[in-house]
């Protein structure tokens, strides 16, 4: 492919970028495994990179690094406090760089509030989770998965009652990394009001399901309504991002409570991160005023009829599959190692699967389909437990 404008790289360089954009607009054909969505156009707004635009510390506050959208930060912050339920006069949130410093955060808020606390969660969390903990150095105790994928409440009971003196911080999954699942939040409510549990901290990682739970008619519990403390959802995955963004949601009362006042850049210093991208905010307030809430309603409707497709074909050539209530996770058995390849597939042990984002379309699961089928035609079926 040649160059698209005049460029000031010598022609090798040329060269190499060129392949790589080819390669990359190549193997977005076939990108199903993986939740983000490639279906947007921010054109609009690159004028905004000649700018070196951060939103440095806490957007409610104002900086003297004026060259910020913490306006816009603002405005994107008070949709997603809608969307989960957030009381106006005690919600507090930012815009991260994804749902991994979104869940950081909201382990740093219950240790900060509870310094000998134990963080529970499940062998199902997302991998980033043991890295977060390390890192904060928060005692923790991984609790049981159930085959489906939620935490098992009755390891889950007998864990905090043997700690019963001790404040839980329990992380609770809104859609597990591999199998969509959530995690029972009214369960957990009930082991908390059964121990008389006084002190706890419930985060919820929210990274994919936040973007779909508010916009269906019978959502699990899982946001500021039904209890938690604190939310992270990423901004890339349902909305769509060309770079990688979230938000970190939490009550006011408790970052309060770690803020500190910082002269150099004449703000409040409330967020993980010193500097922080000014762009992605833009994206998501773009998204939001052009897509709104029901074309997102319509989006994640959308998302499910595919997925349902998807279990269809899958059924239709002998392969067990499925998705949890109100997710776009279609669980199947692990295929063979070229299909993983092209298809850029998740896998984890015997399990696969895939995400029907907006940008995956029948036709690409009847070529998914069209490969297991001839590439593993002797393999048995298998089942993949519910």
């Amino acid at each position: 492919m040649a160059a698209l404008v005049d460029s000031p790289l010598g022609a090798e360089d040329q060269k190499r970028l060129d392949a790589l954009y080819d390669r990359i607009r190549r193997d977005a054909q076939t990108f199903i495994g993986y939740p983000c969505n490639p279906l947007f156009d921010y054109s609009p707004l690159f004028r905004f990179l000649s700018y070196s635009v951060n939103n440095v510390g806490d957007p409610f506050v104002p900086s003297n690094y004026h060259l910020n959208t913490h306006d816009f930060e603002r405005e994107v912050l008070e949709e997603f406090r809608r969307l989960t339920r957030a009381a106006a006069d005690s919600f507090w949130g930012y815009v991260t760089n994804g749902g991994t410093e979104g869940n950081m955060y909201g382990i740093f808020l219950g240790r900060e509030l509870f310094p000998e606390g134990l963080v529970y969660y499940s062998e199902d969390t997302h991998y980033s989770v043991s890295k977060i903990l390390r890192c904060l150095h928060v005692r923790n105790i991984m609790i049981k998965s159930l085959p489906d994928g939620r935490i098992d409440l009755d390891d889950l009971r007998e864990t905090i009652r043997i700690h019963r003196d001790v404040p839980p911080i329990i992380f609770a999954n809104i859609g597990t990394t591999m199998k969509g699942a959530v995690d029972d939040l009214d369960g957990i409510w009930q082991i908390l009001d059964d121990l008389a549990v006084p002190q706890h901290y419930i985060h919820a990682d929210a990274a994919l399901s936040g973007m779909v739970l508010p916009f269906v008619d019978d959502p699990q519990p899982w946001d500021f309504a039904d209890g938690v403390d604190s939310i992270a959802i990423s901004g890339h995955k349902m909305i769509g991002s060309p770079i990688p963004c979230g938000v970190a949601l939490a009550k006011r009362s408790n970052v309060d409570r770690i803020a500190r006042s910082v002269e150099y850049v004449g703000t409040l210093d409330t967020t993980l991160a010193g500097s922080r991208n000014g762009i992605t905010p833009l994206f998501l307030w773009y998204a939001f005023r052009t897509v709104g809430f029901e074309g997102l309603r319509r989006r994640v409707r959308e998302c499910f009829e595919v997925a349902d497709y998807a279990i269809e074909q899958f059924h239709r050539i002998g392969r067990d599959a499925w998705r949890h209530r109100n997710s776009v996770t279609v669980v199947f058995a692990r295929p063979l190692p070229p299909i993983i390849h092209k298809w850029q597939l998740a896998v984890q042990q015997e399990v696969a699967h895939i995400i029907t984002m907006p940008h995956v379309t029948r036709a690409m699961i009847d070529q998914l389909i069209d490969d297991i089928a001839r590439e593993s035609p002797n393999l048995a079926r298998k089942d993949v437990a519910l």
